[in-house]
């Protein structure tokens, strides 16, 4: 109980540091660096001491230090999970899945029948459940990697494809007249005008289908897999009471995600330096 008291009275202190800082160094990017890695640490130190002031079982909730026990005593496992689920199925799907949903988008800028006829079934597709398509992407793509990455596929494709198709649409009227009084082809246009004023848009798709693509590789796994695989061990380890090794899979899938969606920002950042979003910061 001890513990619990504790992390509960850090808590406290470094909300109130946190306040601090945010309120009296606002544009400061230290501070900016430095908020949320207290708030982060913060949860972590309250996580321990509630679980280890309170007795939780770990099959109900591990702390964080047996979750730091199990990544450290499962290295080599957690990486070959990593290359099977996210090096492979998430990866391939994502990059064929956008760079398709690219392509289709040129298309259906130049075709008012795509228009009409594809985005509306791409929203009804979208909305389809994954829990329901995996089974039969995986019947029909047979158990490794992919599968996976066909469901990454259907996950990531229609998203950025409608962002794609706004982005295309974005720029103004007086734009396109003047490409048109130099008398700019299409190509000349879309290369010079349209895809630079679509590039907000597609990378926010991209930087959705990055969340987008690790559950949906990861849930994939759930409906068959080699023996190897995030959603395959996470699945098997609740099976075995394992709670440590799942949270740990979590973990490594959770920083993943991050560090992949970091690199769109970053390659958005250096893409559109021109865009007031990004001349503001």
């Amino acid at each position: 109980m001890n513990e619990a008291l504790v992390a509960i009275l850090f808590w406290g202190v470094a909300w109130g540091t946190n306040g601090v800082l945010a309120n009296r160094f606002p544009k400061s990017r230290l501070v900016r660096a430095i908020v949320p890695a207290l708030f982060g640490v913060t949860l972590l130190v309250l996580w321990q001491g509630l679980v280890r002031g309170l007795e939780v079982s770990p099959v109900i909730l591990p702390a964080p230090s047996d979750i730091a026990t199990a990544i450290g005593a499962n290295l080599p496992l957690l990486w070959g999970d990593f290359a099977q689920t996210i090096l492979k199925g998430a990866l391939a799907g994502y990059l064929i899945g956008c760079g398709a949903a690219v392509l289709v988008a040129i298309a259906v800028d130049r075709s008012p029948f795509l228009q009409r006829g594809l985005l509306p079934v791409g929203n009804f597709v979208a909305a389809l459940p994954i829990v329901g398509i995996a089974p039969i992407l995986v019947m029909w793509f047979g158990f490794d990697w992919q599968s996976k990455a066909a469901v990454v596929v259907v996950m990531v494709f229609f998203p950025v494809l409608v962002n794609m198709v706004a982005g295309l649409a974005a720029t103004d009227a007086l734009s396109r007249d003047l490409m048109a009084t130099w008398s700019a082809s299409y190509p000349q246009a879309l290369l010079k005008l349209r895809l630079p004023a679509a590039l907000p848009f597609l990378f926010n798709g991209l930087k959705i289908a990055t969340t987008l693509a690790l559950i949906g590789a990861i849930v994939a796994e759930f409906f068959g897999s080699p023996t190897r695989g995030m959603g395959f061990r996470i699945s098997t380890a609740v099976g075995q009471l394992d709670l440590p090794l799942v949270w740990a899979e979590i973990t490594v899938a959770a920083l993943a995600g991050s560090g992949f969606y970091g690199l769109i920002a970053m390659i958005e950042k250096a893409a559109t330096f021109w865009h007031p979003s990004q001349r503001g910061h």
